[in-house]
């Protein structure tokens, strides 16, 4: 499968690797062409710019800061419909973090922005509960594989959930797209959590009862 990322930072550096090892065929997209190749030289992928990762996969990863939304919306093309019929796995949240003091979010999941704002594309939530460092090398959680709840369309969940499996994480549906509300609610207990000290590679996992 071709896999495109419109970003080129630590989530980006954290989870791709994975998807080489599967076999996958992987171009590094991003804002800054330079840090894209940067990462891409490193990986030994492909480079370009955000229109050309657009163009290029059948699968994206869209690893963006929310306040960078709106510029690569438009760089990307995807307001012009490049993406339309690919599935786009956004790990991001829409939060804002004036300082390491506040997270402040106002009920509209960075998912639901894109999807609106890129005309056709299938986007399914994914991977924002963590630290990217989760995602590097993951292990497990009291004595549990890492469960990793995504949203979206079913047949776009149907292409993501090997490739949360191929992070070596186990997927868990939550359902449509709406649920992307609620995983970026959960993902700013994990944020205070960080902020307050606890270990990066903590996390949220759904563990079942030995009664």
């Amino acid at each position: 499968m071709r896999i495109a990322t419109l970003g080129s930072g630590l989530m980006t550096a954290a989870l791709v690797p994975h998807w080489i090892a599967a076999g996958h065929d992987v171009l590094i997209g991003g804002r800054s062409i330079e840090h894209a190749r940067s990462l891409a030289r490193r990986l030994d992928v492909k480079a370009g710019s955000l229109a050309d990762a657009a163009a290029f996969g059948e699968v994206a990863l869209l690893a963006v800061r929310s306040e960078g939304l709106a510029e690569v919306i438009a760089d990307s093309g995807a307001s012009s419909g490049l993406l339309e019929g690919k599935v786009v796995i956004d790990c991001g949240n829409a939060v804002y973090l004036p300082d390491f003091s506040q997270v402040r979010w106002d009920g509209r999941s960075l998912a639901e922005q894109f999807e609106f704002q890129a005309p056709g594309s299938r986007v399914v939530k994914a991977f924002n509960l963590c630290h990217a460092d989760v995602w590097r090398t993951p292990t497990t959680y009291g004595g549990h594989r890492l469960k990793v709840p995504f949203c979206g369309e079913q047949g776009a969940k149907q292409i993501v959930a090997p490739l949360i499996e191929a992070v070596g994480v186990e997927p868990f549906d939550i359902g449509d797209l709406s649920q992307a509300r609620h995983l970026e609610a959960m993902a700013i207990v994990m944020i205070r959590a960080l902020r307050n000290g606890l270990p990066v590679r903590s996390a949220l996992n759904l563990i079942p009862s030995d009664a």
